[in-house]
Order: structure tokens, then C-alpha cells, then sequence
């Protein structure tokens, strides 16, 4: 039950810090482009929650949609969080069953791009405002972000995730 609490309260923690990146990096990204902090939350949040299909609009000042905004954040958090659970799990169950491990690190690393090509996908009527290179560097400080984490709470664990699956592996 122990182990069950601390992955839980590990995964929460790295859907929090994947969230917050990336939403950080948005913001920063917003604003060095001179659009306004909420400029990309509001785009996608019109897109998803208000049916917005031609984003050429939003080239123009128009005015933040609260609703829009708060709904798409609300998804993206819920998103963030069910990953966070997810990679922690995986995490868990390769320090559980060490010769797993190499198929738990593919399988986050094929969820990274697979997240990456959705969403580049997903958005590409958004292209000229929402360059696929941001979308790269936002979920890849998410990884990095959340990764240190996991790494720093869990000590010894990149030796485990990484030893060839016939050398003994370190334990914690």
C-alpha cells in the first residue's frame, strides 16, 4: 500500500509539473511573440470549446474568451494528470519486474512522439500560430521537468531503467 501511495502521489506530482511547463512555456512563447500571455490557451480553447475552424481570426487583437480559456485548461490539466499516472506506473511496474523494463521505457517514449504527432496533427489548421517546433519544446521541458523529478525521488532509478537486461540491476 505504500508503494500504491507514493506512485500516486508521484504520478500527481508529474502531471502537475508537466502541466505547469508546459502552460509556462506558452505563456513565455505568448509573450515574446507580443500576443499576450493567454494568446495560445484561448486559441485552442476557441477551437475545442467554441468551434473556431479558421485560427487567420485570431491574427487580429480579439478579446480573451474566459470560459474557453478555463475549459481548455481544465482538460489539459485532467490530460497532464492521467499521463503523469501513467508513466509513473510504468515506472513502477519496471522496478517491480526489472526484465519489463525496457518495454516501460519504450512505451513512454513512444507515448512522447505519440503525444507530440497528435497534437502537431490535431492542430495544423493552427500551424502559423502554433509552429510544430513549440509543441516539441513544450512537451519535451514537460519530460524533461517531470523526468528530473521522478529521477530525484527515486534514486538509482535511470541505472535501472537503462542496465542491459542480463547485468544485475541496483537497487534502492
Amino acid at each position: 500500500m505504500v508503494l500504491e501511495d507514493r506512485s500516486w502521489r508521484q504520478g500527481t506530482v508529474v502531471g502537475l509539473i508537466a502541466y505547469a511547463s508546459v502552460a509556462l512555456f506558452y505563456g513565455v512563447f505568448d509573450l515574446l511573440a507580443a500576443r499576450g500571455s493567454l494568446f495560445t490557451v484561448n486559441l485552442l480553447g476557441r477551437a475545442m470549446f467554441r468551434g473556431l475552424r479558421d485560427p487567420t481570426v485570431l491574427q487580429y487583437p480579439v478579446t480573451l474568451d474566459p470560459m474557453a480559456i478555463f475549459w481548455y485548461n481544465a482538460l489539459h490539466f485532467a490530460i497532464a494528470l492521467i499521463i503523469g499516472q501513467i508513466v509513473v506506473q510504468l515506472v513502477a511496474q519496471a522496478e517491480r519486474r526489472p526484465k519489463q523494463a525496457r518495454v516501460a521505457v519504450l512505451i513512454i517514449v513512444a507515448g512522447f512522439f505519440a503525444t507530440v504527432v497528435g497534437i502537431a496533427w490535431l492542430t495544423r489548421t493552427m500551424r502559423p500560430l502554433l509552429p510544430s517546433w513549440s509543441i516539441v519544446m513544450a512537451n519535451g521541458l514537460a519530460v524533461l521537468l517531470a523526468g528530473g523529478y521522478l529521477l530525484r525521488k527515486r534514486p538509482g532509478l535511470w541505472h535501472r531503467l537503462m542496465a542491459p537486461p542480463d547485468r544485475p540491476r541496483l537497487t534502492a
